[in-house]
């Protein structure tokens, strides 16, 4: 793609109207070391995603009807994130994903029309390979997303693998959150140049306030619920070090009468995106779960991170605050402690914040509709949003986010009207055909 294309597209779709210094660096980078790879360090929120899709959409030929590149990444969150930023830029080009949670015979379906570029974990990438559902041979690019996260998941057996099958590869994309001592031979990088974005002055953690909040107890519920109740109702992320905790967190929070979400590795795929979908278009203002979701999600304005239990590591503790203060946001990030748990020496500029009992928590403004269709029932944003205004007797200004997967979709109403909304809706069919929609309470 030619470049002045690919930065109107990000003007026109992603509504950016300039790049930061980062997604500058590693395009002019691209650019003028051809033939060379690239090894990109930059930290959580400092978009890192559009800065290797910028150089991977310079470096695609036109649509031939044949796989051009590969990125891979660790996460199905991480997948699913690049594939619609590729998606969104590169029309015309397409990108195919492929994650554990996704139907698999959907995926072998879309592969059999090979795509331009293919975004997968590692596992489910192999299985495709060996299934005979694609052909890798001919790849020349390649993208390595959150490598080191990659590696401490376990997945160096399968990348070994799959770069096995790409003898054609040219160039290469490495992106880390962390410096590698030593990049694995099978990686085969060639004259990589490095851009290292992890100490940067504009570093997060300089908009970042850090408070201790004292519990009196072991058992922090109630000192939590305190904490939210002294908050503004922005988004917030309550971290937990065990799915059991997080489990029993949400369960108490909603005891309390607080909408809240829940997200960790042992919940269906559906569900967790559910979950992510809710706290990003105001249907509950807190979102309770474990490390899963401290990289790879896209979570616009994240105002309080609460660590609920001390993180295991220092970058685990840089990873989970990495989820506030994005771009040029500032963000607040709480511990909870007690006597027994000292804070631990990495956590710098501390202070104590006292909690009042007088606060309350801001009710979310926004309600969510479930459609129990989506892409592969032909359905779009656009049908979504015209179907609301002109049966749902609403201004279509006023619906909010709207998400279409696979097989459902979402769309956030304004929580007042929400029933009323959904009875007049529940008659119509969108499309031609009747579609059942209900009110996603839970996530």
């Amino acid at each position: 793609m030619k470049e002045k294309d690919i930065l109107q597209a990000v003007r026109e779709r992603l509504k950016i109207e300039s790049l930061n210094e980062l997604q500058r660096d590693a395009l002019q980078a691209w650019k003028s070391s051809t033939g060379s790879d690239l090894v990109l360090y930059s930290p959580t929120g400092s978009g890192k995603t559009l800065a290797f899709a910028l150089c991977l959409l310079q470096a695609m030929q036109a649509p031939m009807g044949k796989l051009q590149a590969v990125v891979m990444a660790p996460s199905r969150e991480l997948v699913m994130q690049t594939a619609e930023i590729l998606r969104t830029l590169a029309q015309g080009y397409k990108v195919t994903p492929c994650y554990g949670g996704h139907d698999a015979g959907d995926e072998k379906a879309s592969l059999a029309v090979t795509p331009d570029i293919i975004v997968a974990t590692p596992g489910r990438l192999l299985d495709h390979q060996h299934r005979s559902n694609i052909n890798l041979n001919g790849t020349r690019l390649l993208v390595l997303d959150e490598f080191d996260k990659a590696l401490e998941l376990g997945f160096e057996d399968e990348m070994r693998q799959l770069l096995r099958q790409m003898p054609k590869l040219n160039r290469r994309i490495l992106a880390s959150a962390t410096v590698l001592d030593v990049v694995p031979d099978y990686v085969r990088l060639h004259n990589p140049h490095t851009i290292n974005a992890l100490n940067v002055d504009n570093h997060p953690a300089e908009r970042i306030a850090v408070w201790q909040v004292e519990s009196d107890t072991k058992d922090k519920l109630d000192t939590l619920v305190r904490l939210l109740k002294n908050l503004d109702g922005g988004k917030t992320i309550v971290f937990a070090n065990f799915r059991e905790s997080a489990e029993r967190i949400h369960q108490h929070l909603r005891q309390q009468g607080i909408p809240a979400g829940l997200y960790h590795g042992a919940m269906e795929q559906q569900e967790r995106e559910c979950a992510v979908a809710m706290l990003n278009n105001g249907s509950v203002n807190v979102l309770v779960a474990t490390d899963l979701a401290a990289r790879g999600l896209d979570i616009d304005q994240v105002e309080h991170i609460i660590h609920y239990h001390l993180p295991v590591n220092e970058q685990v503790y840089v990873h989970r605050n990495g989820r506030t203060a994005r771009v040029d946001a500032t963000g607040n990030v709480y511990l909870i402690t007690h006597a027994d748990t000292p804070l631990p020496d990495y956590v710098n500029d501390c202070k104590r914040l006292t909690l009042n009992n007088l606060g309350k928590i801001p009710k979310p403004t926004m309600a969510t509709l479930y459609f129990q269709a989506g892409k592969k029932e032909k359905l779009s944003r656009g049908d979504i949003l015209g179907f609301i205004a002109k049966n749902g007797a609403i201004e279509a200004s006023a619906v909010g986010q709207i998400d279409v997967r696979d097989h459902y979709a979402l769309a956030a109403v304004p929580r007042g009207e929400a029933k009323r909304v959904l009875k007049s809706l529940q008659t119509c069919k969108i499309k031609g055909k009747k579609v059942r929609i209900s009110l996603l309470v839970r996530c």
